[in-house]
């Protein structure tokens, strides 16, 4: 993990001060701003606590979407879709899960030019000894209690909706052809 820089300042909170004075309003721009550091601080950590697994936090990701599986296998376009990733970061993560010995490719019985991405027992045990030391690290977010876990998950929720990443049940696609779907905003 990399060091600690210590500041005797927030950069973020000094970088919103010149901000509003020569441009204007600030806070979504610190929002923004401390939810990217927030996701570099986390992924470093999580990657760090997998490391000793051979895992980083994608690859991790990938090999519990297959544990979910009923049967342990999706194609890869699938993983693609539910990881919400490229085809390209699909393939070169199953590629180093399978050079690892987690995964495995197999033909896609149901569609003769697919392929399947199937987690091997190595694989299971690599996600259950993982995902026993990422709960004890309490996934990074040790300093947070229940409510504010679920305040978060909230907040970033709306965002996840908006965005397009799926719809509230229910809720009705009201996109054209072609376009993004989007949800209309919640009312405060």
């Amino acid at each position: 993990m990399a060091k600690p820089l210590d500041l005797p300042f927030d950069p973020i909170e000094r970088a919103a001060e010149i901000w509003g004075e020569r441009f204007g309003p600030a806070d979504a721009m610190a929002a923004v701003t401390s939810i990217m550091r927030a996701q570099q601080i986390l992924l470093a950590g999580l990657d760090g606590l997998l490391r000793p697994y051979g895992l980083t936090f994608a690859r991790y990701e990938a090999l519990v979407l297959l544990a979910f599986s009923r049967r342990g296998a999706l194609p890869l376009r699938v993983i693609g879709e539910r990881l919400m990733v490229h085809p390209t970061s699909v393939t070169n993560t199953v590629d180093r899960l399978e050079r690892d010995g987690l995964v495995r490719r197999r033909p896609n019985p149901r569609d003769g030019r697919g392929t399947l991405a199937e987690i091997t027992p190595s694989g299971r045990d690599v996600v259950t000894r993982s995902t026993a030391d990422l709960m004890a690290a309490r996934f990074g977010m040790a300093d947070y209690d229940p409510a504010e876990l679920a305040e978060i998950f909230t907040l970033l929720r709306e965002l996840r909706v908006t965005a397009g990443d799926f719809r509230e049940p229910g809720a009705v696609a009201v996109s054209a052809p072609g376009t993004p779907p989007s949800a209309p905003r919640r009312r405060r």
